[in-house]
């Protein structure tokens, strides 16, 4: 089997993401990348995560062909792959349906920075993107997607928010790998649904104060970083 532990690392993020609650039915994948083999795994359209397989993840090149795997890709397979072109230091994408960063998504409004434990992740607000335009959904909508998402990062770091929500659609996280985009997006979900409790208790609360997303995010990132174990 060809890419063998790709495929595995790949499968069991899928099943994680499903057994985390974050996609219901088929409603998400995730994939990974080798960038020195110019491969990604990813997980198959439209299959059951109880069903799912490690043979079953489809490998292709980043310029959306298929290099092995009897199943056809993910749909969003061009949008993962126009992130990895985007993000060259990402290597892994997830896409999920989760309830309250999808419904951020569908009012079209970004995950406001409220607290610390969202700050520990994301360095400000979690960015929507604007809508597609019918163009942009004609000439080729998944593609189209990875590219908006794109615009929202021209002077915001992939980095430092590895995350963001395509309007109207629902949320998509990075990471490092497709283990750690998992936990990207779970964190995703977790903030945007303190962030909607919140609002709801209080609809004028004011963003964390930049200070304090400064601590917070410096303590677990970057070099003077000192939360955890070295």
């Amino acid at each position: 089997m060809r890419h063998a532990a790709l495929r595995r690392r790949v499968w069991a993020a899928n099943l994680e993401l499903a057994g985390l609650g974050l996609a219901p039915l088929t409603w998400g994948n995730v994939s990974g990348l080798d960038r020195g083999a110019g491969l990604m795994a990813i997980k198959p359209s439209g299959v059951a995560y109880r069903d799912l397989r490690p043979a079953d993840i489809v490998l292709m090149d980043l310029d959306g062909r298929v290099r092995d795997g009897r199943l056809r890709p993910s749909s969003d397979a061009p949008t993962h792959l126009a992130l990895y072109r985007a993000f060259p230091r990402i290597g892994g994408v997830v896409h999920a349906h989760s309830p309250y960063a999808t419904a951020f998504a569908q009012a079209r409004r970004p995950v406001p920075c409220l607290g610390t434990t969202h700050a520990d992740t994301f360095r400000g607000e979690v960015p929507v993107t604007r809508m597609l335009s019918r163009r942009e959904v004609s000439a080729g909508y998944e593609a189209a997607t990875g590219a908006v998402i794109a615009e929202r990062f021209v002077r915001r770091s992939p980095d430092e928010l590895p995350g963001a929500l395509a309007a109207g659609h629902g949320p998509f996280a990075w990471g490092t790998d497709a283990a750690a985009a998992v936990r990207n997006m779970l964190t995703l979900e977790t903030v945007a649904r303190m962030a909607f409790l919140t609002l709801e208790l209080d609809s004028g609360v004011r963003p964390l104060p930049a200070y304090l997303v400064e601590k917070h995010h410096g303590r677990k990132h970057g070099p003077k970083a000192y939360y955890g174990q070295s």
